[in-house]
This record gives C-alpha cells, sequence and structure tokens, in this order.
C-alpha cells in the first residue's frame, strides 16, 4: 500500500494509477474546487492526463518524504482526499519553504481529518525531514481551510494580492499565508 503515515483515524500513502477515479471525484467537485486555481472542478480527462501523473512523478523527483499522499481512512479504508508536502511553489509564496496543502469530500468536512492529516504530515516534516519552516496559502474567505492550518499550528502572516486571470468569487479579499517554524512547532507541543 506504500503507507507514508499513520494516525488515529487515517492512513496517508502514496497515490497510485489505481486512484484514478477518487482523485477525479475530489478534484471535479466544484465546492471543493471553488477556492483553488481557477475556481472550477477539474475535468476527469485532465485529472488522468495532467493531475495524477504529476502526483506520481513527485515520488521520484522530490525529496525522500515530500508528495501529495492519498488519506485513507483506516477503519473503512475510503479515500476521504489528500495532504500534501512540497517545495513552496502556490502564487504568491516564494521559495525555499516547504508548502502544506490538503484537499478532502465534502462528505468529510466538519470531521477533523484534514486538521489530522496536516498534523501528521507537519510531525514528520519537522522531526523525520529537519524541514525548518512550513507555510501553506488559500483565500482570505476561505474559512475552514484558514481554520485547519490555525489548528495545525500554523500563524497568520500576511495577507496579499495577486493578479489572476480569471474572477474567483471572493478574489477582492485577496490570499492569506501561514507559516510555522521547528522552533514554535516544538514550542507549542
Amino acid at each position: 500500500m506504500n503507507a507514508y503515515l499513520h494516525t488515529d483515524r487515517l492512513t496517508l500513502r502514496r497515490f497510485t494509477p489505481a486512484d484514478l477515479d477518487d482523485l477525479a471525484a475530489l478534484h471535479g467537485h466544484p465546492d471543493v474546487m471553488r477556492h483553488i486555481d481557477d475556481g472550477r472542478p477539474v475535468p476527469r480527462t485532465a485529472v488522468e492526463r495532467e493531475h495524477l501523473p504529476a502526483l506520481l512523478r513527485e515520488y521520484v523527483e522530490l525529496p525522500d518524504g515530500m508528495g501529495c499522499f492519498a488519506a485513507v481512512g483506516t477503519s473503512s479504508k475510503r479515500f476521504l482526499g489528500w495532504v500534501s508536502l512540497r517545495p513552496a511553489s502556490s502564487v504568491g509564496l516564494t521559495g525555499g519553504d516547504t508548502e502544506l496543502g490538503y484537499r478532502m469530500l465534502p462528505s468529510t468536512w466538519g470531521r477533523g481529518y484534514a486538521t489530522e492529516g496536516a498534523r501528521a504530515i507537519v510531525h514528520h516534516a519537522f522531526t523525520e525531514l529537519g524541514v525548518e519552516r512550513i507555510v501553506a496559502t488559500t483565500m482570505t474567505v476561505n474559512t475552514a481551510s484558514r481554520r485547519v492550518m490555525e489548528k495545525t499550528g500554523l500563524t497568520h502572516v500576511r495577507t496579499f494580492f495577486e493578479e489572476w486571470p480569471e474572477y474567483i468569487e471572493g478574489a477582492e479579499h485577496g490570499d492569506v499565508e501561514y507559516a510555522i517554524t521547528r522552533g514554535a512547532w516544538a514550542r507549542g507541543r
């Protein structure tokens, strides 16, 4: 199964080609994607031809322990979403940091799965991978994602405004960057 991390309720594991249907359902869900990229669901063909192959390449191209990991319910074995740890590359972030990311199916929202997965990845990054600082970003209006960042220990660094090719509802409020250093994380434990 290529398990990466385990929590009480989640197994974080590498994606495989067999995850296409689950990943397409996640990236194709309008509620999941409304605050991401262009705010639109991703067509299945794009997930099949671009997104999934890119995730699989990360396991080879990124440092060991980094990439995007499927979040599967420990008891249900059901796909719930994903959690990622990558070199920072989102719009508005500067290089040199490590970026936390997550996407969960709406049926899991409000149950703490994103926070549980994010905390596990942050712990692993600081204790096993030697990461010094973790950042995350979202639209200012994405209060649920901001709450996950805060529950994971990240704090608001700044609000910033970027030019986007197309308007997404709420873009006029900008985006936010959150971060935590290894030292701050260790003090908060």
